[in-house]
């Protein structure tokens, strides 16, 4: 490619000099401004098919060179009514195609970009800090040919607040797929409780087959309501084959055998010591209280007894253990909290025994917890939980879950009198290890207050409900039972 080069002081110069030697119809191809001058490079007009790229072919249509270009010299190169003497034309010649050639590309000018000065940030941070989002700055054609001498103002950039996040497909797709995966399993769950129940059902079925006494004996501890981890537990000690009188004999064995129940109160009213009755509201603590108080004037004399409470919320509570203060001629204390019981019980550490009546409170009560950090905080004091024998076997569960604790002693069984079934409350002694203390029968002080009997217990707890009873299992339903409980047969 034959590409001439002309310098001078001026571009005038350059292009008198670039006329003269190839013509009017020469082809520019640049100038710009150097050190000393202006450089222009031209071509002469017969040059053009020299532009092709030999090694690409020729598009599919030819690019459109324009007839003629005027070269855009800067304003300090300008030169009035004169300048149409420097416009320069490509000939005829050189838009004719060549023949046997490819059709000249569009010829490619080298770009010099304007340098864009970006505003600094307000809060004055670095002025390179990313921004959002920018707008392309327009170039203009007579700006991408200046020299680099030429003064250029800055551009600048308008920041754009980027749009808010907005949830895309996939998002969506996967909050979709979770709760469909949420449905499936809560699904899956109930299917599987009702293969659970099924299997149950048919393995009560060959428990029956197979040792019909002992499947017998089962649905009777359940009638009875006793759990079903329990009542698995006692059937197990049924020999095979055994028949039902000698089932039920080992069955009642077994039971006496788990029960913790003491013989003698010589550990409550003999060795003396603190002791704190505890429980839910109206399972009768005051008047459990004064039969144990009773007991203890009776061996040991009134003198050796102290009573205190702590009960401020009842109407009459104070007045009412103070009644039974004055018959028994014992003296009553009251405080209000740990500080006041610290210090009533260092006044009395010369009695025998101290009982302590204390307030009722539900077992999902948080003040359970706060009472029984106080009596512990006390110091020697144990507790004595009262359990109402007429309640349900998981209604007892969550009063001993409450209540428990390293100082909890034991328990004491009231309103005996009024259970129809002593199952549950010997079922939760047994399952918790619950030693049992006394038995409460009625609301005589202190005749109504009783060392644990066994053999009534357990006699009392396996005790078979009456033929019309609507709680009589029928000969699925303990399998059912057992089922429900997560204890298949």
């Amino acid at each position: 490619m034959n590409v001439k080069r002309y310098f001078a002081k001026t571009a005038r110069e350059a292009l008198r000099a670039l006329k003269e030697e190839l013509g009017a119809d020469a082809i520019v191809l640049s100038n710009r401004a150097v050190e000393g001058g202006v450089e222009i490079l031209a071509l002469p007009a017969d040059g053009v098919a020299a532009l092709q790229a030999p090694a690409r072919p020729a598009p599919a249509a030819p690019a459109a060179i324009p007839p003629r270009v005027r070269e855009v010299l800067p304003e300090e190169h300008s030169f009035g009514d004169e300048a149409d003497d420097f416009r320069v034309s490509l000939s005829a010649a050189a838009r004719r195609p060549v023949p046997g050639a490819p059709a000249a590309p569009a010829t490619i000018r080298p770009f010099d970009p304007p340098r864009v000065e970006l505003p600094r940030s307000r809060t004055g941070g670095s002025p390179y800090a990313p921004l959002p989002a920018t707008r392309r700055p327009e170039v203009q054609p007579a700006q991408a040919s200046m020299g680099a001498a030429e003064s250029r103002q800055p551009l600048v950039v308008e920041a754009v607040p980027a749009p808010a996040p907005t949830a895309g497909p996939g998002e969506a797709r996967m909050e979709a797929l979770e709760a469909a995966n949420s449905q499936l399993m809560a699904e899956l769950v109930g299917i599987r409780g009702l293969l659970e129940r099924q299997l149950a059902g048919f393995a009560w079925g060959e428990t029956r087959r197979q040792a019909p006494t002992q499947a017998q004996v089962l649905g009777e501890m359940l009638e009875a309501g006793f759990s079903a981890t329990l009542a698995r537990e006692l059937a197990a000690e049924i020999p095979e084959e055994a028949p039902p009188a000698d089932a039920r004999t080992a069955v009642k064995n077994a039971l006496n055998r788990r029960l913790p129940a003491r013989a003698t109160d010589a550990d409550i009213i003999d060795r003396g010591g603190v002791y704190a009755l505890v429980g839910p509201t109206g399972v009768g603590k005051t008047t459990t209280t004064a039969k144990l108080a009773a007991r203890c004037v009776v061996r040991h004399g009134a003198e050796k007894l102290a009573l205190i409470t702590t009960d401020g919320y009842r109407i009459g509570a104070h007045e009412q253990l103070k009644i039974y203060g004055r018959i028994l001629g014992v003296p009553v204390f009251t405080v209000r909290d740990a500080a006041d019981l610290r210090q009533t019980l260092a006044e009395l550490k010369g009695k025998h025994m101290v009982l302590i009546d204390t307030v009722g409170m539900s077992q999902r009560d948080k003040l359970v917890a706060e009472q029984a950090a106080m009596l512990m905080g006390a110091g020697g004091v144990r507790r004595l939980l009262l359990l109402n024998a007429t309640c349900r076997g998981d209604t007892l569960d969550d009063v001993i879950r409450a209540y428990d604790g390293p100082d909890l002693a034991g328990c004491i069984f009231t309103k005996v009198d009024e259970a129809a079934s002593l199952a549950p409350v010997v079922d939760a002694a047994v399952r918790r290890r619950l030693e049992i203390f006394y038995v409460a029968n009625g609301q005589r002080v202190p005749e109504d207050l009783h060392l644990p009997n066994r053999p009534y217990l357990v006699h009392r707890s396996l005790r078979e409900a009456a033929a019309d009873s609507p709680h009589r299992l029928a000969a699925d339903e303990a399998g059912l039972i057992l089922a429900g409980a997560g204890l298949g047969a």
